[in-house]
This record gives C-alpha cells, structure tokens and sequence, in this order.
C-alpha cells in the first residue's frame, strides 16, 4: 500500500519550482508507483523571460531523467501559451511536437520535454502527476479495466482509450475532460494513471489515495491459495536452483552476447524471490507472460514479450541433470531471436533499424527468473519492472482477466523515435563496459588498484581475499560510484572448494566471469637448508595450486560461455631471475609462468587469451612487505633495511619506483581489445632490469 509521505513544513514554503522537485521525489522513491525513468510530472506559474518579463510557464519534467533523483536543472520551463495554442489544431506529428516545443523553451539549453508535454499543458491545472503505478496499471490492462474503475471511483476518474502518448493522446484526454469537467484524474488505457490538484499537495496525495483505494478493490478478489491456477510444477529447492543456475548462466550470457556482435556482451541478474517463484511455477504463466508488456514504459526494459522456457524441459532438471535444459535454452534463445527478427520486419518502417534481438527476460519454470541488461544496474532494473508486471498481471488475472499492447502497438514503442531518443542521452560505453573480472588477492595493494583501473573503465569486479575485514573495507571504498559493480567474496585461494564458490558467486551476481586474475600473495625468505616442508608446501599452496586452481575454474566458465575470455596472471621478476634465499618463492613464481604459456596454447582455439605481469617490489602499500620480508631481502642482498625503497630503485635502468597503479595499469592494457592478439607473453613492470628480460 502506498504511503503519504508529504510535509507540509518541508513544501508549504517552497517556490513552484522547488516544490514540483520535492513532489517528484517523494513520487519516485516509491517503485510501485513509479517505474525508473518512467512518469512525467509539471506545475504551473510565473516566471522572467530573458528581459525580465513576467510569462506564463509550465515547468515540466524533461526527457530521460528520473523522478526520484530529478533537479531544478532536470525540469524544462515551457510558455504556456505557446504550448496551449496548438490545442487548436486537428493534427501534430512527433517531430514537428519536437521542433516546436523547442521553440518553446524559456531557457533554450533546458532538456528536451517529456513526451507527455502536450498532455500536460492542455489539461488546465495548476499540478499534474501522471505515474505508472501497479495498481493503477492493472486497471488499465484488465480486461474489465473501465467497469473496475467506475465500481471504485464512480466519476472521480476519467477512461481514455489507448493511443500512443504524445499529441494525439493530449487532444483526446482534454477532449474526454469536456465531458467530465468535475473529475481528479484519468486512467490511460494499457499506460497509466494521470492526477491533478490546485497545490502540489492535492495532486500528490489524490496520487495516494487513488493508489490506496485501487489496490484494496484488486486484492479482495484475488485467493492466495490459486494464484495463477495454481501451481504447474513445485519450484525447486533452494540449493538446486542455485546449482543448476550456475550452469545456466554462463550459457545464456554466452547466447545473448554474441547477439550483440563481435564485441558484445551482457550482464545477467537471476531472481528467484517468492513471487517470481510462484508466477514462473503457475498454470497460467505462459499464458499471461505470453500477452504482452505491462506497460508502454516496460517495453524499452523489458521488450514486448519475454522468453517463456517449456515447464516440460525443466520438469526433469534435479534428477537427470541439467544438460539438456542448456541445449534447449541454446534452442529457445535462438528461436526468439528469429521471432523477433520477423516481428521487426512485420512491421518495419523504411529508416528503422532493428534492436538487439535477444530477450530481455527468461522465465524458467521452478527454478525463477533472468534478466540481460547492459551492466548490472540495468539487469536489475529489468527485473524490478517485470516483478511489477507480474503484481500487475495478479491483480488483473483475478479481476476478470490481463490484456496488452497489440504487438503493432509494442512496436510503435519500441521503435518510437522519442524513446530512441534517451537512449542517445546515455554516455558511450567504456572499455571494460558488460565484462566481469575476478581478482584474487582483491585487498591487496595491486588487487586494489586494479580493481579501481577496471572499475574505472565500467567493469564489473569481484574481489576475494583471505583476510575479509580488509577485503570487506576495500568493496566498500571501491563501490562509492559504481555500488552495483562490486563483489566480495572473503576465501582462500589456495583451497578448490573456495575457489569454486567464489565464481559461482561471480555466476550468480553477473551471469558469468570475463577475465580472471590470480593475484593472491604470499612472502617466504629462506636459505634452502632452512625451507621446511610446510614453509614450501604452505607458498606452493597460494602461487601454485591457488593459481592453478582459478585458472581451471575460469576456463570451465569461459568455454561454456564461448565467447572467449582472458586471464592475467600476476606473477613476478622473481618467475624470470634467480632470486637470493627464496627458493620456494621463486620456483612458484616461475611455475606460474609457465602456467600461462601452458595455458595460451590450451586457451587459443576457446578465444581464451592467457598472459602474464612481472613486476618488480611493489613496496608502497603493500601487505607482502611486511617487516620481516623487508629485513629477510636487505640481509639476503646486504643494504640496511632503511634504504630499501632506495634499493629497488636504483638497481633498474629507469631509476623509479614501482607501483600498484603501474602494475593495474599493465593488466588493463592485457585485458583489453588493445591487446586481443596477444597470449602466451610476460609483460615486465621493474623499471628495466636486465636480469628479467624475458627471452
């Protein structure tokens, strides 16, 4: 149920324009009200022209922003006798709406007007909110939508017919005003809800309580023990649809981004909530999720219709395995890209191009829901829309039935050149955008700032470490400006049952692992005659086996996946040149070299690139530098333990210090397209020390 969460000491006080922001946040906040992006509000008042004139203006929330979040700067100032004067005319096309609405601008560097401007102009209120809310929406996609509204608002409210937002709709709803002068609002068919108040608090809490009356009448009908005609197969334990989605995943990713091209990829989100679990599960699935968006607002999320997996093809999963359901999915994404393909072409406008033909969404029977998007932020967005859509499709199944856009009306969305529009508004990708990248090591000075090069280039990191209170403080600083990129995952490297769950959490969080790199540290100082066993046993454990083991695990995601993938191994100069006292160190050390070599020759025919960094005493920051490794390497090579930093650098052709930052710097290159023809090389990061060259 929608709260009231107006206060009229915060908004009694504030100018128009301050006071339209504040209603508009408390309106985005709530998602069952409002979708992302979605919904459109404006006021109505005074305001100077360029030369100090008192006019008329209509502030109006402008393209691509969002309620929660929207500014002043967000909100476009309009003359309102401009805009009203073309309520005059029989006919507007989008782009001349477009053009003249920018000729309408109080401040021409304003956003680009919502798309419901007109609407909101030629209604003659003060305050106008038009929202997407679940309970409204499911009035306006019910089969008996008009009769419901007249049962719970009598003449409170106004029906009108769906037409595609923008001028037409505008001279319809103003037309439908003329009959019914005395209502609070409207219901647009298959969109939304419309209120409106002399004061912003009217508008505002007529919003509420619509909202609030609206759901009580939808629930009373709806009987928890046969939602969506009961259950048509009994959702999977808990631990079975963890363990099956892992397979899952790295093959629907691997689907949906060749897709794209060459170049593409997604990230993936599962959901497996209660609700999800129940709708997926349900007998009439198929059936609703088979009838269309919710929305006009979800079809740019969501598409017009999701991938709908046979219940019969997972009936089998938890006893024979999950073999064939993959080669099903393979199948069924395939196929809905060929639909999708011909519903393009069915209704194809002559300068369209067609968008990516994969689904957005993938509902699979008992085990619950995935959803593609650009990066993560995305993939959840989606997920949260269709939650929306499925309450929606509750709500309207129990009152007499869901319907949806026709499929020419969801193309006439989806292709609508001013929703294209927003996408435009978005920055260009950067160059790790959609990849997922492990770091072992991740607290560490050189896992620290890798992460922060990668993160910075809009990857998606998961960060694992032994030592979790640390690793746990690094996510945190690391999330600041990307909190949906970021994974942490406390194990140790040196142990296959917490490798193996660390990239199944990477699965399981971004849909499958793009770039690994074994970067765990350990020290270890010694003579040879007084190496133990256990010491070598104990470094082995961590620079050997550890990487060996996030090796293995990586390439049996990236080969299901196949769509490549790459892994940098950090190893050291001490993998290239003898080094004094660190025998157990240094052979594992080169043993991870030759492991990559080993590996790029393995990897070449997967599209899995294998090198590795050998960087020189990255003292500053680092944890492997503790006092006793420092002491152990200035007795092993006779300088006091002062000097060390000096030490280091003085001995290289360069003269400099090393850093984390240089390191991170070295792997971002390998990672990259830059270097998509290189495997099998060592790349040095000592400043020059002959010593290293490799050769």
């Amino acid at each position: 149920m929608p709260e009231d969460l107006w206060s009229d000491p915060a908004a009694e006080s504030l100018p128009t324009l301050d006071q339209l922001v504040y209603r508009s946040n408390l309106l985005g906040q709530d998602r069952s009200i409002v979708n992302h992006g979605g919904g459109n509000t404006s006021s109505k008042g005074t305001a100077l022209d360029h030369r100090g004139r008192p006019v008329d203006v209509m502030w109006i929330k402008g393209s691509g922003s969002d309620l929660e979040t929207v500014t002043r700067s967000g909100f476009t100032p309009l003359r309102l006798e401009d805009v009203r004067a073309t309520l005059a005319r029989a006919e507007m096309s989008d782009e001349e709406m477009v053009a003249y609405l920018s000729r309408c601008s109080l401040e021409p560097g304003a956003p680009r007007p919502s798309i419901e401007t007109m609407l909101h102009a030629f209604l003659p209120f003060p305050h106008i909110d038009h929202t997407h809310p679940e309970a409204a929406i499911a009035m306006c996609c019910g089969v008996r939508g008009q009769e419901l509204m007249r049962e719970c608002f009598g003449d409170e409210l106004i029906w009108v017919p769906y037409v595609r937002p923008g001028f037409a709709l505008a001279k319809l709803a103003s037309a439908a005003l003329e009959k019914n002068p005395d209502a609070s609002g409207m219901l647009l068919a298959k969109h939304g809800l419309v209120t409106w108040g002399e004061s912003g608090r009217e508008s505002y809490r007529r919003t509420i309580d619509f909202l609030s009356r609206a759901e009580r009448l939808l629930e009373v009908r709806v009987d928890p023990s046969s939602e969506f005609s009961g259950a048509w197969l009994e959702p999977a334990p808990a631990t079975s649809r963890r363990a099956v989605m892992v397979e899952l995943l790295p093959v629907i990713r691997g689907e949906l981004s060749r897709l794209f091209g060459s170049d593409g990829h997604v990230i993936l989100n599962f959901d497996d909530s209660a609700d999800v679990l129940d709708f997926v599960s349900g007998r009439d699935m198929a059936a609703l999720a088979g009838t269309g968006a919710a929305c006009p607002d979800h079809v740019m999320y969501t598409k017009f219709l999701p991938l709908i997996v046979d219940a019969d093809e997972c009936r089998g999963v938890l006893q024979d395995g999950a073999q064939t359901l993959v080669e099903h999915l393979r199948e069924a994404i395939t196929g809905y890209a060929s639909r999708y393909t011909e519903f393009f072409e069915r209704y194809r406008e002559s300068d369209a191009t067609i968008l990516n033909p994969g689904p957005r969404v993938i509902l699979i029977p008992g085990f619950g829901m995935v959803t593609a998007g650009a990066d993560a932020w995305a993939a959840r967005n989606t997920a949260a829309l269709y939650r929306t859509a499925i309450r929606v499709m509750r709500w309207a199944s129990a009152n007499g039935g869901y319907t949806s856009l026709s499929a020419r009306e969801a193309w006439d969305i989806e292709y609508w050149p001013l929703e294209l529009y927003k996408l435009t508004l978005k920055p260009s990708p950067r160059e790790l955008a959609s990849r997922v990248a492990v770091i072992t090591g991740g607290a560490g000075a050189i896992g620290r700032a890798t992460a922060r090069r990668l993160l910075a280039e809009s990857a998606h990191v998961v960060l694992s470490d032994i030592d979790e209170p640390h690793l746990r403080s690094v996510a945190a600083e690391l999330s600041g400006r990307l909190p949906d990129h970021v994974l942490a995952s406390s194990g140790d490297a040196g142990l296959e049952a917490d490798v193996t769950l660390l990239l199944e959490e990477a699965i399981l969080a971004f849909g499958g692992v793009d770039v690994v790199i074994p970067n765990a540290g350990i020290a270890s100082a010694a003579p040879i005659d007084e190496t133990s066993l256990e010491e070598w046993d104990r470094v082995h454990a961590v620079l050997s086996r550890g990487y060996f083991l996030a090796c293995r695990a990586a390439f049996k995601v990236m080969k299901d996946q196949g769509i490549g993938g790459v892994i940098v191994v950090n190893s050291s100069k001490n993998g290239l040149a003898a080094g004094t006292n660190a025998i157990a160190y240094t052979t594992a050390k080169a043993a991870e070299l030759h492991m990559a070599r080993c590996l790029a020759e393995e990897g070449g025919r997967f599209g899995i690139r294998v090198n590795a960094v050998a960087p020189d005493a990255v003292i500053h920051g680092s944890g492997l530098w503790n006092q006793e490794w420092r002491e152990e390497r200035a007795k092993a090579y006779g300088f006091d333990v002062e000097r060390i930093e000096d030490h280091y650098r003085e001995r290289n052709a360069l003269k400099v210090s090393v850093t984390a930052e240089d390191v991170a710097e070295t792997i971002l290159f390998l990672v990259s397209r830059r270097s998509s023809k290189t495997t099998g090389c060592v790349v040095t990061v000592d400043g020059g020390l002959a010593v290293s060259y490799p050769r």
